[in-house]
């Protein structure tokens, strides 16, 4: 039987900058208590300082979702901090990818731990430790992307770990359905954040072209013509914790300028 939780308190991976960032500023603009992880203490606490001297309500600590131990840590201590939570945002991620047939053991079994097997430790422990489990009104938005849905040249490892993410989130989101408890993914296209950024370097160096040309490729392939904003991300982020978006549950829905249609 699901129950009414008296305050929101949202969790969001990754929260230091770029999608993370802008979503954590979205949340907590609405008076939300958001508390934040990533893997550095210093970007944290930065980034925490930052943000109450805006006047928003953020607390934080070093965790890193590949970790089980870590997760434990981290939503123990955004509990203590803020209450149980209602809004789980999985948002830690990274890039990865080269010719297929090159790519090392490790840098596979990074990016499927980090976008993947995150999203499962993090989720786990928040509908558990976090008291999120049969909260009337729950809300559970992974980061996911365009790549998980279509695929991406050279980024064999990411698109797998992504489309892994989107089916995760259909199965748990028909699982919660009738606890009140909605689940859903964002697919980001092409987004401008530092992230963005180190993408286009490691394809400039794979197909020994230029930075600027490969933006210039990847403008072209989006109808509006431009990358999206973080905070263009974080809107729809923000739109699906809210109770107008209570219907909306086992989506996955793009921010991609018309790239895909899937």
């Amino acid at each position: 039987m699901s129950t009414v939780h008296p305050a929101p308190v949202a969790l969001v991976t990754g929260g230091t900058s770029g999608i993370g960032l802008a979503v954590v500023k979205r949340l907590a603009a609405r008076k939300m208590p958001v508390f934040i992880c990533a893997r550095t203490a210093e970007n944290v606490a930065s980034t925490v300082k930052s943000l109450r001297e805006q006047g928003l309500d953020v607390d934080g600590v070093e965790g890193d979702v590949r970790s089980r131990e870590s997760v434990h840590r981290v939503v123990r201590a955004a509990v203590d901090r803020f209450g149980p939570i209602t809004v789980l945002v999985n948002n830690a991620g990274r890039s990865g990818g080269g010719v297929t047939a090159s790519i090392t053991d490790d840098l596979w079994y990074d990016v499927i731990d980090t976008n993947l097997n995150g999203v499962f430790l993090m989720t786990r422990e928040v509908l558990t430790t976090g008291g999120l489990a049969g909260v009337s009104g729950g809300r559970i938005i992974n980061i996911a992307s365009t790549g998980g849905k279509q695929g991406v040249p050279l980024g064999s490892p990411y698109s797998a770990s992504k489309a892994g993410v989107i089916g995760f989130t259909k199965a748990l989101a028909k699982e919660l359905a009738r606890t009140g408890v909605t689940v859903n993914a964002v697919c980001p296209g092409y987004v401008e954040t530092p992230m963005a950024q180190r993408v286009r370097q490691g394809y400039a160096a794979a197909l020994s072209v230029t930075e600027d040309e490969v933006l210039e490729q990847f403008q072209d392939k989006i109808p509006l013509g431009r990358y999206a904003t973080p905070e263009e991300v974080a809107g729809l982020v923000d739109y699906l914790a809210t109770d107008t978006a209570a219907s909306i549950t086992a989506q996955a829905l793009n921010v991609c300028g018309g790239l895909s249609s899937y």
